[in-house]
């Protein structure tokens, strides 16, 4: 297991432990144990006896899948390391018995005193399953839907003496799917409410299991006679608002459900406090009576907002929300961090597209699309904090949660409401399984797919209840029927016309993810890509679809990245060949569904190896992402609302559209787009070689200075002019051509373009480098550059917090494309996640600059690696 995941699990361990010391609640996630149907004979009532005995059951990973537990069991090998997926058994072939598994968890809970109740909930089990309890079984009937809650209440079965027993027989989905190539097999994965992808995609391997387990958390709530359930919080921000400043009052609205378990009629108070003012409404509740309560609506006043990543701060209230008795003895209590916030949407009829507004402002959104964190679905808040960071460094304030996986986990939301991150959520389907093209690839016939799932009432219920579990998050911004096409009619209308003008009418809901609702180009059409390589002048030059739900390129790993997981006689650089125009790949890149880079790697030189590929693959990767987010915001408004990348990371070790690989290591795809991100930005536009700025803010730039300056290979500076400029708000301005210049610059050796905008105070505002051709369209030059004898040194700024400083002689070349790592100085391997101000960084003769690393790893004086195109690595310690 690598290093992080082993910190990861014991921090989860750590903080569930604290909680359940200071909670009601607390999570059944260690202990558990399981066996393979075929090794069990006796019947639920008898396994599920305390006194019942599990010898030869092995230990079971809950949350987790049946793969899960077997790798943690040593009884498969890691199937994401080269080709070992092949080795494990696939559901089609063995049949659903082999990946049937019983689990078991003892645990201590003794009987409540008084009205108290204690419940058992499941988040989570794929894909059907029966509950048994202290010998009873608790569900009337087989439970069936990955994504279906449950709640018992299993007061009266608790023991007497606190020893109890959960015993669970979990069954995979029905039908598994033939993982025959095609993007999720032949289809029939999709006629369960499940995950469409396990059966294989473009992108992944097929999951042997199918993702079969309790793969989500099981918890014991403890209440008293009344228990608080499926609370909602809507917060109304009428008009225009700015980011600072002092604002207008906002409204919160409040409600919940009331379940009274005892049976007598209890009376007491919903309330909250928010503020210093409680907001308190009677209650009486007969015998084993749910109740709907709607509190009165609460003007607060100058409220701290909530807004989008780059537009404002991310401002969150805490609402603790109660059931009181009427002898003010709280019953039950949920804690919700509340984002003060108004989601609005129009119709753009200048782009033809959907504009989303937040509290009244327009938001220019890049975004990207996101699969799951994990393929075996071991989440964790401490994973969820770190992938969503990433995106918040990337400076994207979007990411659309793909229809062929699941409705994304309350932990993951509480990131995005962290980093302000929107949340664009699809419900499960995909045009690939459920009918929307002919695919001989596919069991059944269009019109049969069509009709997936097979039970559309368990879907409709599972919807309902997903939508219960995360509305109350900030963050979430738009409900989507599916990837690339709708639901069938009576889902559609059931989600569209009842589920969420019930439960949650606050959201923008599109149909499908590239639906005419949400875009239209000159044509009346809508679509989404390109997915593939492409000249950076292409984003520029070439008008898409006006809100392109997935558009992306190429991305894999640096050499470092690739040793993880690909054997080392499989370390072989593709080689393109310019005859046939394509790269002949390794059979193990391949597996890994690695997207080519065509000819652009020959352009920096061919590659000596594979370390060499992969480095002059982050040149590529860097470039190409700049150049997206970029020609998307020079047309921001005009042509464009907004652009989702396809994708930003990967759930498994796959070798395409991601900012960083399955073990948080960041590559320069990551870093191309914290650059060509900015909120306030100067760009260069490679098809008419103009200058221009943009600025996603909500204020105007006044009296910026924008500079621009050529270097040739050899670090010779060329200064072309300094200006000063004024861009509105949330617009893009030209600044100036600097074709003439460039051209006489770069034919020969190629050259180096410095835009640099600076505001009050010298302040820089956005740093800009690109790396020109020459006249033929080669990097010649790079080739030929002095080594940079960059100055390196290292300050611990605080606990998990060091500056590193660059600094470049006025002697020197340019000091070009610097990777800094953080190095364990035991292992000498890089540490894994580190977070970094910036990266991939050039710097400038006789200029300097600061990345900041910040990390959370038990690891005693790391040390600081830095190496550079022209510049050997260094390994420093931090003083």
């Amino acid at each position: 297991m690598p290093t992080f995941s082993k910190v990861l699990l014991s921090a989860c361990l750590l903080l569930v432990t604290q909680y359940a010391s200071a909670q009601t609640s607390y999570e059944l996630n260690t202990g558990w144990k399981c066996s393979p149907i075929k090794s069990v004979t006796d019947q639920g009532e008898i396994i599920s006896d305390p006194a019942y005995p599990l010898s030869g059951w092995i230990p079971a990973v809950v949350p987790g899948t049946v793969l899960t537990t077997q790798l943690y069991n040593k009884q498969i090998p890691d199937p994401f390391y080269g080709m070992n997926n092949k080795l494990i058994p696939d559901i089609y072939h063995t049949g659903r018995d082999y990946y049937t598994y019983w689990f078991a968890k003892d645990f201590k809970e003794p009987m409540p005193t008084n009205d108290g109740q204690v419940y058992l909930n499941l988040r989570g089990v794929n894909y059907s399953c029966n509950i048994f309890f202290n010998g009873r079984q608790l569900n009337e009937k087989l439970h069936s839907g990955m994504f279906l809650r449950q709640r018992y209440n299993i007061t009266k079965w608790l023991s007497k003496k606190g020893n109890n027993r959960l015993a669970i027989i979990v069954y995979p989905p029905d039908p598994v799917g033939n993982p025959n190539g095609g993007q999720g097999g032949d289809g029939t994965i999709a006629r369960n409410v499940s995950i469409q992808y396990t059966a294989g995609w473009d992108w992944i391997q097929p999951i042997r299991d199918r993702n079969t387990g309790i793969w989500d958390k099981v918890t014991i709530d403890k209440t008293g006679g009344v228990q608080l359930l499926d609370p909602h919080v809507v917060t109304l921000v009428p008009g225009v608002r700015l980011a600072t400043g002092l604002q207008q009052p906002a409204i919160i609205q409040v409600s919940a459900h009331l379940q009274n378990a005892t049976s007598a009629t209890v009376s007491g108070f919903l309330r909250y406090e928010l503020e210093g003012k409680t907001i308190s409404k009677k209650v009486t509740l007969k015998a084993g009576e749910l109740q709907e309560v709607r509190l009165s609506d609460y003007s607060l006043k100058n409220p701290k907002l909530w807004w989008p990543n780059g537009y404002g701060a991310q401002n969150l209230y805490h609402l603790n929300l109660q059931f009181a008795t009427a002898a003010n003895k709280i019953s039950d209590q949920k804690n919700i961090e509340v984002g003060i916030r108004q989601l609005t949407t129009e119709w753009n009829a200048h782009t033809q597209s959907r504009q989303i507004n937040v509290n009244g402002q327009k938001i220019f959104i890049k975004g990207g699309n996101w699969i799951v964190s994990d393929e075996m679905l071991r989440f964790s808040k401490i994973r969820y904090d770190a992938e969503i960071r990433f995106h918040r460094d990337m400076n994207l304030n979007l990411i659309r949660v793909w229809g062929g996986a699941l409705v994304e986990r309350p932990e993951f939301y509480e990131a995005c409401d962290k980093y302000g991150i929107l949340v664009f959520q699809d419900m499960w389907g995909s045009g690939d399984c459920n009918g929307r093209w002919f695919d001989k690839m596919k069991l059944d016939d269009q019109a049969t797919r069509r009709k997936y799932p097979d039970e559309h009432g368990l879907y409709i219920r599972s919807i309902e209840d997903q939508v219960k579990m995360i509305r109350n998050y900030a963050s979430l911004a738009i409900w989507c029927g599916g990837n690339e096409i709708t639901q069938p009619d009576d889902i559609l209308a059931a989600v569209r016309d009842t589920i969420l003008p019930k439960f949650d009418n606050t959201r923008w809901f599109v149909d499908f993810s590239n639906s005419l609702d949400m875009s239209k180009n000159e044509k009346g059409q809508n679509g989404d890509g390109p997915y593939s390589i492409q000249p950076v002048s292409v984003f520029w030059a070439k008008r898409t679809y006006p809100f392109n739900s997935e558009v992306g390129s190429v991305g894999i790993g640096d050499y470092e990245s690739l040793k993880r997981f690909i054997p080392e006689a499989n370390l072989v650089a593709p080689q393109y060949d310019a005859v046939a125009r394509r790269e002949k790949i390794d059979s193990v890149w391949q597996y890994h569904t690695y997207i080519g880079y065509e000819d652009y790697i020959n352009r920096y030189g061919v590659a000596k190896n594979v370390k060499d590929f992969a480095e002059k693959a982050q040149l590529i990767n860097y470039d190409q992402y700049r150049a997206l987010m970029e020609g998307f915001s020079a047309h921001m408004w005009d042509w464009y609302t907004g652009s989702i990348i396809w994708k930003t990371q990967n759930p498994w070790t796959a070798m395409r559209g991601q900012m960083y690989d399955y073990y948080l290591d960041p590559n320069a795809c990551l870093y191309g787009l914290h650059n060509g991100s900015e909120p306030v930005h100067v760009m260069f536009n490679p098809t008419d070689s103009v200058i221009s700025v943009v600025n996603n803010t909500f204020t105007s730039l006044k009296n910026i200075k924008v500079t621009v300056k050529l270097y040739t290979i050899t670090g010779q500076e060329l200064p072309i002019t300094t200006l000063m400029q004024t861009v509105a708000a949330t617009s893009v301005a030209n600044v100036l051509s600097i074709k003439k210049e460039l051209v006489a610059a770069a034919a020969d050796k190629g050259a180096f373009l410095a835009l640099r905008m600076t505001g009050a105070n010298k302040r820089i505002l956005s740093d800009n480098v690109y790396w020109l051709a020459d006249k033929y369209g080669q990097y010649s030059g790079l080739n030929e550059m002095r080594p940079s004898n960059l100055r390196v040194s290292a300050k611990q700024l605080s606990k998990g917090k060091i500056a590193v400083t660059l600094t470049n002689s006025r002697q020197n070349p340019v000091a070009f494309f610097n990777r800094v790592s953080l190095i364990d100085p035991a292992t000498k391997q890089r540490l894994l996640p580190v977070f970094y101000s910036d990266n991939y960084v050039t710097v400038l003769p006789g200029e300097r600059k600061v990345v900041i690393l910040e990390y959370n790893l038990p690891v005693k004086d790391p040390k600081v690696s830095i190496r550079g195109w022209n510049l050997i690595e260094q390994v420093i310690a931090a003083q």
